[in-house]
C-alpha cells in the first residue's frame, strides 16, 4: 500500500472532477452516448470517479481492477448480446480503461480500447475533458458499428447518463 497514494485518493475534493466534467460536458457525453448507440448494438457506460474507495486502495487495487468491479457492480456485463462497454475515468491516477464485455471482446481486440484510452489520456493532459471523452466515445461508436451494427430494434439496457462517483 502507497500511503502517498491513499492520501491524494482520500482528499481530492469532489468539486475537482466536477470543474473538469460540468453539467454541460456531462449533458453532452449523455446525448452523444443517446446517438452513438442507435448506430450500433453495443451499449456504453461512462463513469468517472474522483478518488477510489478506501478499501480498494487499501488492497493496492490499480484504476483496472476498480474497472472491473466497476463491470460487474454497474452490470454492464448483463446485456442481451453480452455487448457493454464500460469507459471508466480514474481522476486521481490520471487512468482511463475501457472494459468491453465478452461478445465484443471476442471480434475488438484489446489493443484497440487501450489506444481508445491513451487519447483520452492525451486530451485530458490538455484539459480537453470534453473533447477528449466525446472523441473516445467516436472512436468506440466507429469500432462497435463496424463489427455489431444496429439492427433497428434495440432497447437502451444501460443509463446514457455519465456516472460521477
Amino acid at each position: 500500500m502507497n500511503v502517498f497514494r491513499v492520501i491524494k485518493h482520500l482528499f481530492v475534493p469532489h468539486w475537482v472532477v466536477r470543474r473538469a466534467f460540468p453539467k454541460p460536458a456531462l449533458t453532452a457525453i449523455e446525448r452523444t452516448i443517446a446517438a452513438s448507440e442507435k448506430q450500433h448494438s453495443g451499449e456504453l457506460r461512462f463513469v468517472v470517479e474522483g478518488g477510489m474507495p478506501l478499501y480498494e486502495l487499501w488492497h493496492g487495487h490499480s484504476a483496472r481492477q476498480r474497472a472491473v468491479d466497476l463491470f460487474s457492480q454497474l452490470r454492464v456485463w448483463d446485456t442481451d448480446q453480452n455487448s457493454g462497454i464500460l469507459i471508466y475515468v480514474q481522476w486521481v491516477d490520471h487512468a482511463v480503461e475501457i472494459l468491453a464485455d465478452r461478445g465484443i471482446a471476442a471480434r475488438v481486440p484489446q489493443a484497440e480500447w487501450n489506444a481508445v484510452c491513451r487519447s483520452m489520456e492525451a486530451a485530458f493532459k490538455r484539459g480537453d475533458y470534453r473533447g477528449g471523452t466525446l472523441a473516445a466515445i467516436g472512436r468506440a461508436s466507429q469500432l462497435l458499428a463496424l463489427h455489431f451494427p444496429s439492427s433497428g430494434g434495440g432497447h437502451n439496457e444501460l443509463p446514457d447518463r455519465p456516472l460521477m462517483l
